[in-house]
């Protein structure tokens, strides 16, 4: 048996003690903490996962108990994550941004026995729905700043007394985490891992040791990591895409995981971490891109000449390396040249020198973007998957990067298109099911195999093709079928529009609801002297109007088909938000949601006698609270209408 067979039969409990044995003096994990950088050895994170476990196991957690985390990315949530595996409990994790009402409703569903915080905020949150969550017998917080008023309430415990605890505990028995940790088995389930909730309560998916392992091998196998790289966690541990990379890349490859000071500070710390590799969802990327044009915007006319010349010269050798094809020898001389004078220290200015390898997933990402960051010489590929099979059953190969598909299967994963064209999909990493939910299980994994809900096709190299959401495909009233989210892909590579909700599901012809960029479209607005006070009054400005108006006829103008094109649209008076519902917490538009929502304005859309309709605005705050002013949005038909 080699080594990686070994490694797939491991709990990861058992992976993290295999690896502090191989590279105990190695650095794992690294903090910034008010400014400076703190690091966990291979030894010091094997030492806190034990002071965990053992601390837990003296509170009375047991085997098949949960504990959620509600937590930013810091050391501690993996300390306590693993912790609990490694006696044989379950983790889970819940979005820092969950409204107190809506954790409440998860600690029910989920049955969890021990929460942990790691900071008053969120401690504050568990505390308001106390009523509710009568199985909670302890919040565990890291962070003491704030927590006067609970000290002298035995429910909140400080992860300091946690450690001591197992401290005693390994003194008394020093042989006994060893036994503990011996006792998982790889098929054990480990995490519940929320999905996206895009229909109500989130559910819980039921992964094993194994199903995080194997996906950590397989995505290594196409490409490996060594030893040495580096990895930025900024994205939310509840998220899939986070836990794939800390449950099974890192452990799988030995890589060291960085945390950021705070979200706010990510992208700054990214240029003092230099990662060689890194994934994010399509708005971390969207972004970045914003802040370049930005940066290019606000250069010299000549320095916007010579990148606009060398974006050009790096989009047709981007062209040759995504393919694998050989490049002309004048052309890979420009784009040398290219890289040198711009794209280099660009690419330098957002810490991403280092980089070998970006990836994307969680939602699609339009082709330009990907043709955007392999023109500045970012490698970055498109992967796709689900909670339910660890995030990454498809990826790109380097040198077989087409933009329009999500890549090939991974190593061990078989992919099939059902009649009715959903991607189904098998391997070592689908769920066992959803926790509690028996029907919605034998929906799910019908027939022996993953069904994504995604509608699809396998193209003739190979590739798998995402269309869209089967529940999002649309029809025009001729019956001619279009994707939304191909179309709000397209409008979102506009560096003015951050968002976009595409409509025209059984009716005459496409709408759009879109969302400006603030940052970009401000600037551009300041550039021209046009003043304005809130997003509102920038957004219902008749000259942004106009800018976005240009925007839609380019798209309209590339379009093959008449129904693919947008003839009416309307600026919305506010960002989409996921604390609204509008969005998901992985930034998925929730399209049902925001069709009733805004059910006045897709009306007018359709109703090509009105340019202006009166609505009440209302917004609601990060308190809770709520807003409302009456404004009027106006809509506008292309083609001169």
């Amino acid at each position: 048996m080699d080594n990686k067979e070994q490694l797939a039969q491991l709990t990861i409990p058992q992976l993290l003690r295999w690896r502090m044995r191989k590279t105990g003096n190695k650095v794992a994990l690294r903090e910034k903490d008010f400014g400076c950088w703190n690091s966990y050895t291979w030894n010091d994170y094997y030492e806190h996962v034990r002071k965990v476990a053992l601390g837990l196991l003296a509170i009375g957690f047991a085997r098949e108990d949960k504990i959620a985390i509600i937590s930013d990315n810091i050391p501690e949530t993996f300390f306590v994550a693993i912790g609990a595996q490694s006696v044989g409990g379950i983790s889970s994790a819940i979005y820092q941004t969950s409204l107190p009402e809506e954790i409440g409703d998860i600690l029910q569903y989920l049955e969890v026995a021990l929460v942990f915080c790691n900071d008053q905020e969120q401690v504050d949150k568990v505390a308001e729905v106390r009523h509710k969550i009568p199985g909670v017998k302890r919040v565990i917080y890291e962070d003491p700043r704030g927590m006067r008023g609970y000290r002298d309430d035995d429910w909140f415990m400080e992860i300091a007394e946690l450690y001591r605890l197992g401290e005693d505990a390994h003194r008394k028995d020093p042989a006994l985490f060893d036994i503990l940790v011996d006792r998982g088995n790889g098929s054990d389930v480990c995490h519940l891992c929320l999905t996206s909730g895009t229909t109500g309560l989130p559910k819980g998916s039921m992964l094993t040791h194994k199903n995080y392992i194997n996906m950590g091998l397989q995505l290594t196998e196409v490409d490996p990591l060594d030893e040495s790289d580096e990895y930025v966690s900024f994205l939310p541990f509840a998220w899939i895409g986070e836990q794939m990379n800390s449950f099974g890349v890192a452990m799988a490859t030995g890589i060291a995981i960085n945390f950021p000071e705070s979200v706010e500070t990510s992208m700054d710390d990214l240029k003092e971490i230099g990662p060689h590799f890194m994934f994010g969802a399509p708005r971390i990327y969207e972004t970045i891109r914003s802040q370049i044009w930005l940066k290019i915007d606000e250069s010299y006319r000549i320095n916007r000449m010579v990148y606009g010349y060398f974006m050009k010269v790096g989009e047709q050798a981007a062209g040759y390396r995504m393919s694998g094809q050989s490049m002309p020898l004048s052309l890979r001389l420009l784009a040398w040249l290219g890289r040198q004078i711009i794209f280099r220290p660009l690419v330098n200015q957002i810490g991403l020198l280092r980089l070998r390898r970006a990836y994307t997933g969680g939602a699609a990402l339009g082709p330009e973007l990907f043709t955007f960051y392999q023109a500045l010489g970012v490698n970055l590929k498109q992967i796709y998957g689900q909670t339910e099979i660890v995030g990454i059953a498809y990826m790109h190969r380097d040198g077989d990067v087409r933009p329009d598909t999500v890549g090939k299967p991974l190593p061990g994963t078989e992919c099939r298109i059902s009649g009715d064209g959903e991607i189904l999909s098998r391997s070592a990493s689908v769920t066992q099911g959803y926790y509690k939910l028996p029907e919605k299980t034998a929906e799910l994994l019908e027939g022996g195999w993953l069904h994504s809900g995604d509608a699809g096709y396998i193209d003739e190299q190979g590739h798998l093709v995402v269309i869209d959401r089967i529940s999002d495909v649309m029809y025009n009233r001729d019956g001619e079928m279009f994707s939304p989210m191909f179309l709000e892909n397209r409008l979102k590579f506009s560096p003015y529009i951050k968002e976009a909700v595409i409509f025209g599901d059984k009716m005459d012809y496409v709408s759009a609801l879109i969302n400006i960029d603030p940052i970009v479209v401000g600037k551009w607005a300041e550039d021209r002297g046009i003043s304005f006070s809130t997003y509102m009054d920038l957004s219902f400005k008749p000259e942004v109007a106009d800018l976005v108006k240009r925007e839609i006829e380019k798209i309209n103008g590339a379009a093959e088909k008449t129904h693919f094109k947008i003839h009416r649209f309307a600026n919305l008076y506010k960002l989409l938000d996921m604390d609204d519902g509008e969005l998901t917490k992985t930034g998925k538009i929730r399209r049902k949601f925001v069709r009733e929502k805004y059910n006045d304005l897709y009306l007018a859309l359709y109703d090509e006698s009105i340019a202006e309709k009166k609505v009440e605005a209302t917004f609601q705050y990060q308190d809770g609270q709520t807003a409302t002013v009456e404004t009027t949005i106006h809509f506008y038909t292309m083609g001169g209408g």
